[in-house]
């Protein structure tokens, strides 16, 4: 390949159109190591450009200028704009002028490692000195100890830098503390991991031929540096206890280490398997092997072994990704080991020391409690750091230096996986051990209500045939749990019975979700077959006697939802006679306990709480009573100051402990179900009334299960379609189970009909009757 050794812009040629009709746009521009270059780097860059391009719709391009030297040379991907060969210290400096040429290049993002610019350290240098735009420097080596002169160099890059971002609170400790780094220019965020459907170990197993095998990996670009000969001279003593034991050596050999030594390397360690007479406990799979494969390896871990002799390693993607897949972990005492596999997250070991090494893997054998204890914690760490939520950490550092910056988040696609995978034939199941559905906990009328409006809306947006079955088996259920007298139970076990749990509970917000779901799917009369609708309705009117002696505020709450689209195909006077009757009822509990400064139905704010003001907007709708609108409007609007902060962000009422009148309010404990309660609240307000206010705050709605919550976390997991179960202190509640999941449903469903939100789809009209209004999608 011709050498090049100065930048130079892609070919127009390779530019796609795309990229030609977004000149508007910003850009980032990131100066890194690219595929298809194989390094650690490379592969980290293109993780994470891949995922702030997945998060989020029109508001910048992002733009790579790969690193070359003069043995390593490639064509790349239509995105690289610049390719700088890092041996050439003449390049440096067209670089930086043809960066401060193009005005549309709003920020440059360095991947910075030592190695990299060894050539041309001072070009390097000068290079980030001459850049007009803001320049964020990653540092992916910190090294603690150094030389004064080194000192200089670090701090004169972050001098000329508008942020220096990092990977470890240890790798920001050393940079403030021995470099002398100013704390707020410093940024620490992980390194960032794929998120995964935690697929069942034994079922891999037996899928890549491992069954029966207690297996141990590692992997990542091979060199002497990873020290694998330490758990090869660990095994003997592993396999006296443990014969089944398989040890797994994934990845090539690295192509700096291939380009100076060839395989001596591998050739060493293949030699010392023969030598302790390893063969049938250890396989080499010398691939650079395609993400899903190697995530699927890592899944079927049951320990990963992280045998780094380098003390002073700062990072590790290699790690990351090996706690990701719920790998128990024991790794030597490289600092961001240390930092994260403290508190029962995995066990460390010293460096080069067999022995240990030994002890601890036969520990995790034969302690099966402590090896589960460990993959949980870590999973419950990792999940920060999935790229998901890495990108919008890089992001909203990139925020501090664009002041004009218009972030839009992407929507995602409309999912059912997730649905479908905790649907058995009789239901819904209720809960989830992380997205694992747990047979144990039965089924609930609550979820497969809900699980029966979700389902009608997804049919009503696409129409699609087969999702007649699952909104079938859904009304079943409801029917299933319909006494003779008309009275729902709630509480379902995995045989089909009825449990012990209807005896201690009120039912009265169960049967109300009924009503309304029973509701939901009468109002679709133009659209589902016409059986279905009769077991709605004779369901419907079976209940309808007992709703007058409901005095549950959310029972009557859902109730009235229920009635009001059962109208929507009736037209019923005793229907709308009953609307009035609990809406009245609502009215009155809101009298009694409304003051100057608590308008609300109730003295605490618990949970659905955006339901009852919302009901009496159905009620206004339904009869036109003033009241109803004016009760809806106050207690609405009181609502929203109290879960919306002073810029605009949800945080919901804490599932912990509920907020009393006059008592102090718990920010911790957020579910789901709130934030979709009030993002359906908060379209029918913007629908009837057109207050830009209500549109505003039901698109942040949505993008708390994007991220934009106070943990900064996702909520919803694209990789399974599912939707975590809370939002925590300091973490997310890993579990997917079918009340979050279905909130998620609903509220991107809502997002979808509502054409806030254009995607996927051209126009297309959807109307209800007796609605005086029409949702656009």
């Amino acid at each position: 390949m011709k050498n090049r050794t100065s930048p130079r812009p892609l070919p127009k040629s390779l530019i796609s159109e795309a990229f030609a009709n977004a000149k508007q746009r910003k850009e980032i521009l990131f100066i890194t190591s690219y595929p298809p270059r194989e390094c650690g780097i490379a592969t980290y860059s293109d993780d994470l450009i891949r995922a702030i391009g997945a998060r989020f719709d029109d508001s910048f391009e992002l733009r790579i200028c790969a690193l070359e030297n003069d043995r390593e040379q490639f064509t790349y991907p239509e995105q690289v704009k610049f390719v700088l060969n890092t041996d050439d210290c003449a390049s440096f400096g067209r670089l930086a002028d043809a960066i401060n040429q193009d005005k549309s290049i709003a920020m440059v993002v360095i991947q910075h490692e030592f190695g990299l610019f060894a050539k041309c350290p001072q070009e390097f240098t000068k290079l980030i000195k001459k850049l007009s735009s803001p320049v964020v420097t990653v540092f992916h080596t910190v090294l603690p100890n150094t030389p004064q002169d080194f000192k200089d160099n670090v701090r004169e890059i972050a001098a000329h830098s508008s942020a220096i971002m990092v990977m470890t609170q240890n790798a920001c400790d050393i940079l403030t503390l021995q470099y002398g780094i100013a704390p707020e220019k410093l940024a620490v965020i992980p390194h960032g991991t794929h998120l995964t459907a935690n697929s069942d170990r034994d079922s891999l197993k037996a899928r890549y031929g491992f069954q029966g095998r207690f297996v141990m990996s590692t992997f990542g670009l091979l060199s002497d540096g990873k020290s694998i000969e330490t758990t090869l001279d660990a095994l003997p003593d592993v396999i006296r206890k443990a014969p089944d034991a398989l040890f797994l050596i994934i990845g090539r050999t690295h192509p700096g280490v291939v380009a100076r030594e060839g395989e001596t390397y591998r050739e060493f360690l293949q030699q010392k398997v023969e030598t302790l007479g390893l063969g049938q406990h250890v396989k080499f799979i010398n691939q650079y092997l395609p993400l899903n494969d190697l995530l699927d390896y890592l899944q079927l871990t049951d320990v990963y072994l992280f045998t780094s002799k380098d003390p002073n390693q700062a990072v590790s993607g290699t790690f990351a990704y090996a706690a990701s897949c719920g790998c128990a972990i024991i790794s030597t005492p490289i600092p961001p080991a240390v930092e994260f596999l403290s508190g029962d997250s995995g066990l460390i070991v010293d460096f080069q020391d067999s022995k240990g090494l030994a002890q601890a893997i036969n520990r995790l054998v034969f302690d099966v409690e402590l090896c589960e204890t460990i993959r949980l914690n870590a999973l419950h760490k990792i999940v920060k750091t999935s790229w998901e939520n890495v990108a919008l950490a890089h992001i909203k550092l990139f925020e501090r230096f664009l002041p004009a910056f218009s972030l839009q988040y992407r929507l995602p696609e409309i999912s059912l996986s997730h649905v479908r995978a905790m649907t058995t034939n009789f239901g819904m199941l209720q809960f989830c051990k992380i997205n694992r559905p747990d047979r144990d906990s039965g089924y609930t009328l609550d979820d497969n209500a809900r699980a029966l409006i979700a389902l009608c809306q997804y049919y009503e947006i696409t129409g699609h045939h087969e999702d007649l079955v699952l909104i079938r088996k859904y009304l079943d259920f409801v029917r299933f749990c319909q006494l003779p007298d008309g009275n729902f139970l709630n509480y379902v076990d995995i045989r089909e019975n009825f449990t012990p749990q209807n005896r201690e509970c009120n039912l009265e917000d169960s049967n109300g979700r009924a009503v309304w779901a029973l509701g939901y799917v009468i109002s679709m009369a133009n659209d589902l077959p016409n059986e279905v609708l009769e077991l709605a309705q004779t369901s419907f009117e079976n209940a309808l006697p007992h709703i007058e002696q409901w005095y549950s505020t959310r029972a009557m709450a859902f109730a009235i939802k229920g009635l009001y689209y059962y109208n929507c195909t009736h037209d019923s006077a005793a229907v709308r006679k009953l609307i009035h009757k609990l809406a009245d009822r609502m009215c009155q509990m809101y009298l009694h306990e409304t003051t100057d400064n608590w308008q609300w139905f109730e003295s605490y704010l618990t949970y659905a709480n955006s339901v009852l003001p919302e009901s009496l907007l159905y009620a206004y709708k339904e009869t036109g009573e003033e009241t109803y609108r004016e009760i809806a409007l106050g207690s609405f609007n009181f609502l929203l100051s109290e879960i919306f902060t002073i810029d605009n962000e949800i945080e919901v009422i804490s599932n912990r402990h509920w907020y009393v009148r006059g008592g102090d309010r718990n920010r911790f404990g957020e579910q789901p179900i709130d934030v979709a309660y009030t993002l359906f609240a908060l379209e029918n307000f913007y629908t009837i009334f057109k207050d830009e206010k209500y549109r505003v705050k039901m698109e942040r709605a949505f993008e708390w299960f994007l991220g934009r919550n106070r943990l900064g976390l996702m909520m919803y997991n694209p990789c399974t379609g599912g939707c975590h179960d809370g939002l925590e202190e300091d973490n997310v509640n890993l579990n997917q189970g079918a009340e979050s999941t279905l909130s998620y449903l609903l509220a991107r469903l809502c997002m979808e009909k509502t054409g806030f939100f254009k995607k996927m789809r051209g126009a297309k009209m959807l109307r209800l009757k007796r609605q005086n209004y029409t949702f656009s999608l």
